[in-house]
């Protein structure tokens, strides 16, 4: 895969795959915080922070379901790369311009925050436009930032980690990436078949437990939507079109499993979040990008389902916070 060394980029420094043939995900390196606080080092401001997103990528998908729930759309500017990325990483372009100081690339925003950074180049990005550089490019951690520390500034009353449930949030956001959002990455990047087969396993293992605990419950946490819905809606909604074919994931699709496929469409469905879903640039990101796990690149065009059918979780209880549908 492709990298930053010392600022240079670099397409041959990192191996995606440890000894085993497992897939093994690089750690992000910007880990600061904004804060809602005077002294803050990256204290709350309207229109301060930039998020740098792509809308083929699960986890800058987080960031932006986050930012259009909570209404933060005037507070917090954003922008798109192009979907598809190859040698030269994610890119900008004359339909998704780096706004901010027209880069090429989006490896060029790392480097302007770190010379000599070393490491992938990812995303989403929260950038300072004050003071120029890079905040923060984990995405559980910039849902939580968004989520926490914004409120002030948001347009919706919604808490998406509301008290007392954070703990149980924390847990359920760890529980489900290893072995559902990165389990579909250690499926499809498997370089031997052991590895595949713990990675597949494990993967729907998680499905099926999940099948059945949302017989019984509306969300991950219970009865209020939270991080950990986002977290895993954005692997499920990618999952049809994208992972059951192309990383071979192919047990079962998500609309085979009445639970999860109708869980799926709920969140689709509420205000804001299919507008930040666009099913052609993931499949074209997906099919086109990978050339190690799909040669000819050829994008398919199906399957055809419609996430905007009715769905059945109305008869749980609970529900999403009210605050979206004033």
């Amino acid at each position: 895969m492709n990298m930053l060394v010392d600022g240079e980029w670099r397409t041959d420094a990192y191996e995606s795959t440890n000894e085993e043939g497992k897939f093994d995900r690089q750690e992000t390196s910007f880990r600061d915080r904004i804060e809602d606080s005077d002294d803050a080092e990256f204290p709350i401001e309207a229109g301060r922070y930039h998020l740098y997103i792509c809308r083929a990528c699960p986890w800058a998908h987080r960031a932006a379901m986050t930012r259009a729930l909570l209404g933060l759309e005037h507070a917090i500017t954003f922008s798109l790369t192009e979907p598809v990325r190859i040698n030269d990483g994610w890119e900008f372009s004359e339909r998704f311009p780096d706004p901010l100081y027209d880069e090429p690339y989006l490896r060029d925003i790392y480097v302007r925050a770190d010379n000599d950074y070393t490491g992938r180049v990812t995303v989403p990005v929260l950038w300072d436009k004050e003071k120029e550089t890079i905040v923060n490019n984990e995405s559980a951690e910039i849902m939580r930032m968004l989520d926490t520390e914004f409120g002030r500034l948001a347009e919706r009353d919604v808490d998406l980690c509301p008290e007392g449930y954070r703990d149980e949030v924390d847990r359920l956001i760890e529980e489900i990436y290893e072995s559902v959002n990165n389990g579909v990455y250690r499926a499809g990047f498997a370089d031997t078949q052991a590895a595949y087969d713990e990675a597949v396993g494990d993967l729907f293992d998680a499905l099926d437990r999940w099948e059945a605990v949302l017989n019984d419950q509306r969300y991950l946490a219970g009865d209020v939507l939270t991080e950990a819905d986002l977290a895993m809606f954005a692997t499920l909604v990618r999952f049809d079109h994208v992972y059951h074919t192309h990383f071979k994931c192919n047990r079962r699709a998500i609309h085979e499993y009445p639970n999860l496929w109708n869980y799926t469409k709920e969140l689709y469905q509420l205000p804001g979040i299919a507008d930040t879903v666009n099913l052609e640039q993931i499949t074209e990101h997906y099919y086109r990008s990978h050339g190690d796990v799909n040669p000819k690149r050829l994008v398919p065009t199906g399957p055809d389902i419609d996430f905007s059918e009715p769905h059945d979780r109305d008869r749980l209880p609970g529900g999403p916070p009210a605050a979206l549908f004033e």
